[in-house]
């Protein structure tokens, strides 16, 4: 019990040396031992990595996980599994979920249906995004965000701890200084002081000592800041290479199911295929032949235009749609109108009809009647 309160007696002897130290330095009225100038460009550099790298690693989470809901119960449910020392199941990505609901869509409107049909191929399509994004999201944990939690949470935190260490010796130095200052001070006016000089001197050295080897310790553990610095930049081309392999992926992902859909676009218009065919075919005689195809596919003149003998539909307006110049056609939300395609047409337009009025009409506003 003796020995706790005397421990506890000089521990908090000791605070009151350092807070009075400090507070003298603030004043101006004790002297501050200087570190060199490498040893401070070291701190600067250091404090400069631990900056930006927190700010790249809490970004980069906030990049893989949009939503701050999901990405705070992310975390608690990786510390509990990380606490009983399991590993996490995979979570389902919003791509995925997205398409579960569109294929469960499909089956509910009928996957035999043309609307049915394009819910059931986008719908395995975005499964098919989630799960390259999950395996996106997993790499990029491990080989970047990783390494930088391990950092902050694992180097800085020792490199912290030094350098706070080195700060308290660094004051308990120069407070045998100021000690030591003191006793040479009262030894000139009294010989009786000699012993008291001594004891200073023998204080100075001891902490001039541990002061030293802190130093010594803390700038090794600054210099490890340059090894940071590569490892994070191999980490960084790793992220690189899954971001352009996850792209990469969406990329010819999208690019099938563009192909996909627009094979099942020949069974809901039929005429505008067999049409633009037909087109291609006449317009590789003509150009043999030396001649101009008949219909140009960069100005196309409504006025010029005939209804196919077969081929048209009618067709139901979803919405109003107001022409943007004489060759579209402005619609009335609820009417019905006759429309066709023609060929060298953009996909998203067909020729629409009504009385003796006639223009381009967006597919998007339109359902087509059988």
């Amino acid at each position: 019990m003796d020995f706790n309160v005397k421990k506890f007696a000089s521990g908090a002897g000791l605070f009151f040396t350092r807070a009075f130290q400090f507070t003298e330095e603030k004043l101006g009225q004790a002297e501050k031992t200087e570190l060199d100038a490498h040893f401070e460009n070291l701190m600067s550099r250091a404090d400069c990595t631990k900056h930006w790298t927190d700010k790249i690693y809490r970004q980069t989470e906030v990049l893989l996980q949009p939503n701050p809901i999901d990405h705070t119960g992310a975390r608690i449910e990786e510390f509990l599994y990380e606490k009983l020392d399991r590993k996490a199941p995979s979570r389902v990505t919003n791509a995925e979920l997205l398409g579960q609901y569109m294929q469960d869509a499909a089956k509910e409107f009928g996957p035999g249906t043309p609307y049915g049909s394009a819910l059931m191929k986008v719908g395995e399509c975005e499964r098919r995004l989630g799960t390259a994004e999950r395996e996106f999201l997993q790499t990029s944990a491990i080989s970047f965000l990783t390494p930088l939690r391990n950092f902050l949470e694992g180097d800085w935190r020792t490199i912290s701890k030094e350098r706070r260490l080195l700060e308290n010796l660094r004051l308990d130095l120069d407070a045998c200084k100021t000690r030591l200052k003191k006793a040479k001070v009262a030894e000139a006016k009294a010989s009786l002081w000699s012993e008291e000089v001594e004891k200073a001197e023998h204080e100075l050295r001891v902490a001039q000592t541990e002061f030293d080897r802190q130093a010594e310790v803390t700038r090794l553990l600054l210099e490890g800041i340059s090894s940071t610095h590569v490892n994070h930049l191999r980490c960084l081309h790793e992220f690189v290479e899954a971001q352009a392999a996850y792209y990469k992926q969406c990329h010819l992902h999208m690019q099938e199911l563009q192909k996909e859909l627009g094979s099942s676009d020949e069974d809901v218009f039929p005429n505008a295929f067999a049409l633009n065919s037909t087109h291609s075919v006449a317009a590789a005689g003509s150009e043999a032949e030396g001649l101009s195809s008949p219909v140009e596919t960069d100005t196309l003149k409504i006025e010029e235009v005939q209804a196919p003998a077969t081929g048209t539909r009618k067709a139901k307006v979803l919405y109003d749609y107001d022409a943007a110049d004489s060759s579209e056609l402005s619609l009335l939300a609820d009417e019905l109108i006759t429309v066709y395609t023609m060929p060298g047409m953009d996909s998203d337009w067909l020729i629409g009809e009504r009385g003796n009025q006639k223009g381009k009409v967006p597919v998007t506003y339109l359902e087509l009647l059988s």
